[in-house]
């Protein structure tokens, strides 16, 4: 944690010592084993770092002084409460409007295998192609035979069925954030100690460098939540606004959802250009491209200049680093990776300046050469 008092250095052992070798490999099979034991709880406790960082100057503003007696109880467990309810109503909501909304699928594509779908008169109003278009609709999409055919590979039990493999899936989620809240509010309480023996352990490992390395991956970590969560969820604000403008059905819950996948990059199109296409099909090209222009733009400046410079300039990444950091953490740990990939590429940038930045050591003059150094002729 930022601002801690820097710990005097722990006596180390000499580098060549049997015992300094047996320790260490003492200490990796310890922590092998421990990683091992808790392996199903590792997510939970790296979500809880990750909020203990975000919100940790936040909290230290709130309460300036370590809490003790009843404060060390009631002060953590309040702001956990709120962090909680802060990022489990949204996601709940959310959860719960696709689980509606999977019926309502199921609902549709039965009711299209009976009666077809009916051409939208947008379709035949389409320039140069819109009558074309029109007559592939009335052939494949509104006689009922071939709209089954078309559909017919769409297995609604198969559909039924993933629903209830997502409620499963929600539960085990819902496990595991549990863990996490648990796991925050003991941070909360012993921050400022786990602080401190943080700081040693980086010192006995890296030396000097190793408060520095932490102190990146810290910015980078704050960076990554103000540039994807905040930003994701000021984009979701925006473009559910365009929603309402145009008069788009479900709009705050489907504006939610834009919120949410904006916090990953390039994913909020997946929600607009949808909307998009609904609006095309009931309310005509206008509210269709109000909503595409309000939605590319508002990416294309989160995307390429908000987002760099609160995650790079935080952390010092060049935005390269920082989209690959992204993406390779998200597909490497899942939404976790997020936060995780750019604080590891923060580690190792600043190792690499660490390595490579450093002064190098002058060389010692070469003696001048006497007559002894000269070859007889």
């Amino acid at each position: 944690m930022e601002g801690l008092p820097r710990p005097e250095a722990p006596p180390t052992l000499p580098r060549d010592s049997p015992r300094r070798t047996g320790a260490t490999a003492l200490i990796l099979a310890l922590v092998a084993l421990g990683l091992w034991i808790l392996q199903s709880f590792v997510a939970a406790l790296l979500w809880a770092a990750v909020f203990a960082i975000a919100s940790w100057p936040l909290y230290r503003r709130l309460v300036p002084a370590p809490p003790q007696h009843g404060r060390r109880i009631v002060a953590p467990l309040v702001f956990t409460l709120a962090i909680g309810l802060l990022f489990a109503v949204p996601f709940s909501f959310v959860a719960l409007e696709i689980a509606r909304e999977t019926h309502v699928v199921i609902s549709l594509i039965a009711q299209v295998r009976k009666s077809g779908i009916p051409v939208p008169d947008w379709v035949a109003a389409f320039p140069f192609v819109g009558r074309q278009a029109a007559g592939w609709w009335r052939q494949y999409l509104s006689d009922p035979y071939t709209a089954r055919a078309l559909l017919g590979h769409v297995d609604t039990a198969m559909l039924a069925e993933r629903a209830r493999e997502f409620g499963g899936e929600l539960i085990h989620r819902l496990t595991i954030f549990l863990f996490t809240m648990l796991a925050l509010f003991f941070l909360f309480r012993d921050g400022e100690r786990l602080g401190q023996q943080l700081l040693r352990l980086s010192d006995r490992l890296l030396g000097q460098s190793g408060e520095r390395v932490a102190l990146h991956m810290i910015s980078a970590v704050h960076g990554t939540v103000n540039g994807l969560v905040l930003v994701g969820l000021a984009e979701g604000v925006i473009i559910g606004a365009a929603y309402v403008a145009v008069g788009l059905p479900n709009a705050v819950p489907i504006g939610a959802l834009t919120g949410v996948l904006a916090v990953i990059p390039f994913a909020a199109p997946v929600i607009f250009c949808g909307a998009a296409l609904y609006l095309m099909a009931e309310s005509g090209f206008v509210p269709a491209a109000i909503v595409l222009g309000v939605g590319f733009s508002v990416v294309f400046v989160a995307d390429h200049f908000v987002r760099p410079i609160l995650i790079g300039g935080a952390a010092r990444l060049p935005f390269l680093w920082v989209l690959l950091g992204i993406l390779g953490g998200l597909e490497t740990f899942g939404v976790l990776g997020l936060f995780l990939g750019p604080a590891i590429m923060a580690a190792l940038v600043s190792i690499w300046r660490e390595w490579t930045e450093a002064p190098m050591p002058e060389r010692e003059s070469a003696p001048p050469r006497g007559r002894a150094g000269k070859r007889r002729r």
